[in-house]
């Protein structure tokens, strides 16, 4: 019988999995954390830890079969096992829960989502054809398919809404924003970075642009932004607001390729005065080719859309030809960072 020193499954000579193996297995990792997200484990475990049996009587689950998924996460250090079996959420599991603040939850089921396990099957192809996966997959692009399917539009909003979280607090905090004038979000969603930039600053107003079906459940109706804030629906790539002092642009960018982007570039240039602000809030990868996490999001933005993160040397080239000077990046403690132009 083979030992686990000799076990195919671990060349390493050991029971630990080499980097290889790791790799090999994440889609079995982030099935299971599926399965925790879709059954709302991590919401059940809230009081403390539970034995399966508990867990899978109030959840209506097969014992046996979660014992062992849980297993696998609690080795990864989403939830721990006591001695008598009992299983309880850790703080690197927490944000699976759905109903604490910095919420994972929607973004754990949007990311495992058929969607993007579709389009992931077609990076063998994307290397020989360059085509969108996701396009390949769905015969569409993406958000064609999300304004043509209102509950995969539904989860990708909570998606992103999820993901953001803690971050729209971080970089609001990471920049000087006036104290007075009208900021225009643009592309904003449900209006989150928004809401915490206006929450900073007393005498700014606010303009939430974005789809009508996206700012039709906006964010922003709160006791502390009352009168400060508007919302228009509409599309960036044709026109944006005029009359706007600072121009917001959070992880749009990355979304599409250059000709889109200067496209989008194009509109808020032709709706800002000379010397208006721009913010462009996405990843900015190292020149010299470092380790970044945003080279995961990149294979995202492969499968799914035609965008890719890009280099500062990127952003200044798409910013200059697009009426714009670059001015400073200024890094966040989130995963963006915060380019700032100036309209010329």
């Amino acid at each position: 019988m083979a030992t686990s020193s000799d076990h195919p499954l671990h060349p390493t000579g050991s029971t630990g999995p080499s980097p290889l193996n790791g790799l090999l297995y994440g889609h079995i990792y982030s099935a299971a954390v599926r399965a925790v997200a879709v059954h709302r484990i991590a919401d059940r475990l809230a009081d403390g830890p539970r034995t399966v049996e508990e867990l899978a009587q109030d959840s209506g689950l097969h014992a046996d079969s979660l014992r062992r998924v849980l297993r696998l996460l609690a080795m990864h250090g989403l939830f721990s096992q006591d001695e008598k079996g009992a299983f309880g959420l850790t703080e690197a599991g927490r944000p699976l829960r759905s109903d604490v603040p910095g919420s994972q939850h929607a973004a754990a089921l949007f990311i495992t989502d058929e969607m993007l396990r579709r389009a992931s099957y077609g990076i063998t192809d994307v290397l020989r054809t360059g085509e969108t996966p996701f396009e390949v997959a769905y015969g569409r692009p993406f958000f064609e398919h999300l304004a043509a399917t209102p509950d995969a539009r539904d989860l990708f909003d909570a998606g992103m809404a999820s993901l953001s979280g803690r971050v729209v607090e971080l970089v609001a905090d990471s920049y000087a924003f006036p104290d007075g004038g009208t900021v225009v979000d643009v592309g904003g969603g449900r209006g989150g970075f928004l809401h915490a930039v206006l929450s900073r600053e007393p005498g700014l107003n606010g303009v939430l642009f974005d789809r009508p079906d996206t700012v039709s459940d906006h964010l922003l109706d709160t006791a502390e932004l009352t009168g400060r804030w508007s919302v228009v629906g509409g599309d960036f790539f044709s026109e944006v607001p005029a009359g706007g002092d600072l121009y917001l642009l959070k992880n749009i960018l990355h979304d599409w390729d250059d000709e889109d982007c200067l496209r989008i570039l194009g509109a808020i240039r032709g709706a800002a005065a000379p010397g208006t602000r721009l913010l462009v809030v996405d990843a900015v990868l190292p020149d010299n080719g470092d380790p970044h996490p945003a080279v995961e999001l990149d294979m995202i933005m492969l499968m799914v859309l035609k965008g890719r993160e890009r280099t500062a040397a990127e952003f200044e080239s798409l910013l200059t030809r697009s009426g714009f000077r670059p001015n400073r990046v200024l890094p966040t403690p989130s995963l963006p960072s915060i380019i700032e132009a100036e309209a010329v």
